[in-house]
């Protein structure tokens, strides 16, 4: 347990990051869902909306360092993909 006041603090503020940084976390999972989910409906003007959504919160993520650049790069590319394979319906 933290003895000192500063180490006090940095446990009151390394746990206000971690709540911070686990909502941003669940919001880039959410808008990656929602793209996947407008590709298996078959909707490719939904997924192209969702995709452009969840390219900013992407891009955002990564800005913040939550997750690394070549991860957010790979998510765009992959979701990307899928969605140039899809059929136009």
């Amino acid at each position: 347990m933290a003895n000192t006041a500063q180490a006090k603090k940095r446990v009151r503020q390394a746990e206000k990051a971690r709540l911070h940084n686990s909502s941003l976390r669940s919001r880039l999972r959410t808008y990656i869902k929602r793209v996947l989910k407008a590709i298996t409906t078959g909707d490719k003007n939904e997924a192209e909306t969702a995709y452009r959504e969840a390219v900013s919160i992407i891009d955002r993520t990564a800005d913040k360092g939550l997750i690394h650049a070549n991860k957010a790069a790979r998510h765009k590319s992959r979701l990307n993909q899928r969605i140039r394979t899809m059929q136009q319906a």
